[in-house]
């Protein structure tokens, strides 16, 4: 096992080597504090809603043991209501996870502020690990190469609306075809009573980065930086006419999103040849696509709503 675990860590490191950055957006979660431990010479940026997330206490200890530069960015919830409208220009959607975009458009605003033009991003551990807990019951074997084929994330598009270069090192070829080759019973197991995800990932850094680190839960980014918190804001700011739209809402802060794709977007997409209607607000999807890029509707693996 020790070997798997310094092959691991070797591939890990060798990617960051050879993903060039300025900067790291860095929550303080697994994730980003292994690139952090592998780019200890690059500073780090963390960006939570006003008062700050679940994240920042994590942020600030990795940074503190680690010796890193952090930079934290509060932001208040009128420029996080005032930039919704450009997130959702540039996402072309009014998915309830708006508030994850949020958080990442703020982290790009910040750091072309600052004057990088690098970034990097731990995008791809959950995917590739199994980080996320409804991956816990999966056919993983199958499961996760389908999902490696098909992994889309929106640092791309906000990378490309700022002029930005994004670096990805979980998403190195090599890093890729490591996990993809790692049995499922090394990404989900119990350690310590609890059953975890990226068990493997947290095992091969533990003695590099701090034990309650390593082994900390997921938390969705809208909770870790505070953005969920805008949830209750935009739901008390909807009128009988957002709820009277012609689409099928799940999150009581969805009309508000639609209100503005509307503006700034304008009409829903339909299918186009091949594809299926979205049950919810009629876009396209693909046949093989269990989400809605448009609504973020999601039907799972077992055809139902998640």
């Amino acid at each position: 096992m020790d070997d798997l675990f310094q092959a691991l860590r070797s591939s890990l490191r060798k990617a960051v080597e050879e993903s060039p950055a300025e900067v790291i957006f860095f929550s303080g979660g697994l994730d980003t504090s292994i690139l952090a431990a592998l780019a200890s010479s690059l500073p780090t940026l963390h960006i939570c809603l006003e008062d700050g997330g679940e994240d920042l206490p994590y942020a600030e200890q990795v940074a503190r043991e680690l010796g890193l530069s952090l930079t934290v960015r509060r932001v208040s919830v009128e420029e996080a209501l005032s930039a919704l409208p450009e997130v959702i220009r540039i996402r072309r959607t009014f998915d309830p996870a708006l508030p994850n975009d949020l958080a990442l458009y703020f982290a790009f605003a910040e750091a072309r502020h600052l004057g990088f033009a690098q970034a990097m991003t731990g995008d791809g551990a959950d995917e590739l690990f199994a980080g996320y807990s409804y991956m816990f019951d999966l056919d993983l074997a199958s499961y996760i190469p389908w999902l490696a084929g098909r992994m889309r994330f929106s640092a791309s598009e906000f990378g490309g609306w700022f002029g930005m270069d994004v670096r990805q090192p979980y998403l190195d070829p090599a890093v890729v075809n490591l996990a993809l080759a790692l049995p499922p019973e090394l990404k989900v197991r119990e350690e310590n009573g609890v059953r975890v995800g990226k068990w493997v990932l947290r095992k091969a850094f533990e003695g590099i980065l701090p034990s309650p680190i390593c082994w900390q839960s997921k938390r969705p980014i809208e909770v870790g930086s505070g953005f969920n918190r805008l949830r209750e804001v935009v739901a008390a700011m909807l009128t009988d006419e957002d709820w009277a739209a012609p689409v099928r809402f799940f999150a009581c802060d969805q009309p508000y999103y639609y209100r503005l794709y509307r503006q700034v977007v304008g009409e829903i997409p339909p299918p186009a040849p091949g594809e299926r209607e979205c049950p919810y607000c009629g876009a396209g999807m693909p046949p093989d696509a269990h989400h809605c890029r448009i609504c973020g509707y999601s039907c799972g693996l077992n055809g139902r709503m998640v």
